[in-house]
């Protein structure tokens, strides 16, 4: 037996197949189902929650590798907790206060169970793709009003699938796509059709959703994957192929990108999107002016002001993960937030190309979540449901290089 097939017990050994098996289904219906999030709670929460209690029943443990990524969100939600104390109605914000402990929970728990098998990562990305596809089509069919009541899968005129917010929306397509794109550059032949077909209709899905943060996501992420497969693949002829199957994959997204464009509906809005600055972003107390505005605020609020304050003194909510750090959680939120973000993105650097089987979904998490990161700067990420799948990805993979070098030392002595 390998080492690596050694590690396929991991933390905890549920005793019985029968709950392992019923675990690793609720997984995917949990995942599956964030594709599905229309109102709040959703049922993804509650499948989520279930798992939580099951596995912990069972005996889900935290380990040297994923405790740093427990500790460090619970510093952020301890600040959230703190902020709650600047509020003279606190009953909206222990609502808020308390989505964001359980999506921070949801974090640790997947790295938990990716630590302990991790396999499970690709029934993840299965399922999740799976979702994307499908509420890519509902946004798609929703924006060019296929049937009776299909407007509800859009949003001012920009698809949003089965989501809340188109820019929300967007993002979440991009690791799926991610996926499929290093299936087709690695994958068999007989799979490519499917994949092809599948990445068409998200890249569609979140061209619709005209999400500029999205649209500069999936286009940093897709350039990131190839160039990171060229670097770690060492025989020439395989990056021929990588490299030739990539410039094939971007002719036929740009093509499918000028057919939609017939479309004037969709031609209109393309171009007042793609303008560097919209109305809402400059003038008074617009985006920017209300970040700068925002920041020194927060300067005199150690504490914050509180979950949802923000849109009460402003015309908008923060839309910029590091104010609404400061605001939301405080500065102990927001110097664990950027802790946790920095420790995250070295620690998966370090072990980014390294041979293992769990390497795919590393590699993918990793891009995207440096993409979120940038993105932030415009947008809140906090309450995004696929955020906290990807640290989970992250943390557990690293947990698992961890276990997989613990091993190794004493054939090494």
């Amino acid at each position: 037996m390998t080492t690596l097939d050694a590690m396929g017990g991991g933390t905890f050994r549920p005793r019985l197949a029968t709950f392992r098996f019923l675990g690793s289904a609720l997984l995917v219906l949990g995942v599956f189902l964030t594709g599905f999030v229309i109102r709040e709670p959703a049922p993804t929460d509650a499948v989520i929650a279930l798992l939580l209690g099951l596995w912990f029943v069972l005996g889900l443990k935290l380990t040297r590798g994923t405790g740093p990524l427990a500790m460090l969100l619970i510093a952020v939600e301890t600040g959230c907790l703190l902020s709650l104390t600047q509020m003279n109605d606190v009953a909206g914000g222990f609502v808020y206060f308390g989505v964001s402990a359980f999506l921070a929970l949801t974090a640790i728990f997947y790295a938990a169970i990716f630590e302990d098998r991790y396999e499970r990562m690709e029934l993840m990305f299965k399922a999740w793709t799976a979702a994307a596809v499908i509420t890519s089509l509902l946004g798609i069919l929703g924006y060019f009003h296929a049937f009776p009541g299909s407007e509800v899968f859009t949003r001012y005129d920009r698809a949003m699938g089965a989501f809340k917010d188109p820019n929300v929306f967007g993002p979440y397509l991009v690791a799926p796509a991610l996926y499929l794109i290093h299936g087709i550059l690695t994958g068999k032949t007989y799979h490519l059709p499917l994949r092809a077909i599948s990445l068409l209709i998200i890249t569609l899905g979140l061209l619709l959703a005209f999400s500029r943060a999205a649209w500069g996501l999936y286009v940093f992420a897709a350039a990131m994957l190839v160039m990171i497969m060229l670097l770690k693949e060492r025989t020439s002829a395989f990056r021929l192929k990588i490299l030739l199957l990539a410039l094939a994959g971007v002719a036929l997204m740009v093509a499918a990108i000028v057919i939609a464009l017939q479309f004037q509906q969709v031609a209109d809005l393309f171009s007042a999107r793609t303008q560097l600055v919209q109305s809402y972003d400059g003038g008074h107390l617009g985006r920017f002016e209300r970040h700068r505005l925002g920041f020194m605020m927060a300067m005199e609020k150690p504490l914050g002001i509180g979950p949802l304050v923000f849109s009460t003194i402003f015309p908008e909510d923060e839309h910029n993960i590091w104010l609404k750090m400061l605001t939301t959680y405080g500065w102990l939120g927001f110097v664990s937030y950027i802790t946790l973000i920095v420790w995250t993105v070295v620690a998966g650097f370090r072990i980014l190309l390294r041979n293992r089987p769990w390497q795919p979904y590393l590699m993918i998490a990793w891009i995207v979540l440096v993409g979120h990161v940038g993105i932030g700067n415009v947008i809140d990420t906090d309450h995004w449901r696929h955020f906290y799948m990807i640290l989970g990805i992250i943390w557990g993979c690293r947990a698992l290089e961890m276990n997989y070098q613990r091993q190794q030392a004493p054939s090494k002595a």
